[in-house]
């Protein structure tokens, strides 16, 4: 199942409508949907590129991800609507709710460039000559066993979870020279989450921390996704990833068919 990033504002967008489409003689019109949301968000990236025209597009979706409001504004529980109104979860929001303010200033940014993408075709099974069709360089896979799971990204999904597993990621700090942010673990129910090392410190000559996250489940069964968040704090910043784990201890042929 694929996490959304981020949700914006797309219900009940008043926009331009083209003349084929005019109603009551009006040049303008309510709309719903995605096609409403993405433009707000991409403003919002145009805006945070301005504001940092060096951070890559790795790092301006790390801001937004990790700052996303997970209760409105009045701090109320989301609902997703569906066939069934529920408590919105990573699957409906994503990060949460795109919020600009604090998007511009996250403290930490999950970052990634050109070799990390290479890195991980080539953990999806991509050969050196298929990756060069992408690259038009010379590239060579490096040895031994990866996981895909270690895609620097600003949150975790693990669809398939039968042993203790662990993953890597790195932060990279855009806030104060001299920091230290401290982990807050919300652990997806049945699920045993821990992250090496649990602070982080920053300062003039240490720009970016490598953490480790080991993550293991209670369930002797398979089950549906449970979600979960790591948030490093360092008391002015709050930089959230979503996480969402489902155990299989033993395959499901059902879903095969």
């Amino acid at each position: 199942m694929a996490q959304p990033d981020i949700a914006g504002p797309g219900a009940q967008i008043l926009g331009a409508v083209p003349p084929s489409n005019l109603k009551k003689n009006t040049e303008f019109a309510f709309h719903s949907g995605t096609s409403m949301a993405t433009p707000h968000i991409a403003g919002i990236v145009a805006l945070l590129k301005s504001l940092h025209p060096h951070w890559s597009p790795a790092a301006i979706k790390s801001a937004i991800v990790t700052t996303g409001w997970t209760t409105d504004p009045s701090g109320e529980p989301i609902f997703a609507e569906g066939d069934q109104t529920k408590l919105a979860d990573p699957f409906d929001f994503g990060g949460g709710i795109v919020n600009p303010n604090r998007a511009a200033d996250p403290g930490l940014v999950y970052d990634m460039g050109t070799a990390d993408y290479i890195h991980y075709l080539c953990t999806l099974g991509y050969n050196n000559s298929a990756i060069f069709q992408f690259t038009e360089q010379s590239i060579r896979c490096p040895t031994g066993e990866h996981s895909i799971l270690d895609l620097n990204l600003p949150s975790i999904t693990i669809p398939s979870l039968q042993n203790s597993t662990s993953l890597t990621r790195n932060v990279t700090n855009v806030g104060a020279v001299n920091s230290t942010y401290k982990a807050s673990i919300i652990s997806p129910a049945g699920i045993t989450i821990t992250v090496n090392p649990d602070t982080l410190i920053f300062d003039s000559t240490i720009k970016t921390v490598t953490f480790s996250v080991t993550v293991s489940s209670i369930h002797q069964v398979n089950t549906g996704y449970s979600f979960g968040s790591l948030t490093w704090i360092d008391g002015v910043h709050a930089v959230r990833s979503p996480i969402s784990v489902r155990t299989m201890i033993e395959e499901s042929y059902a879903n095969d068919s």
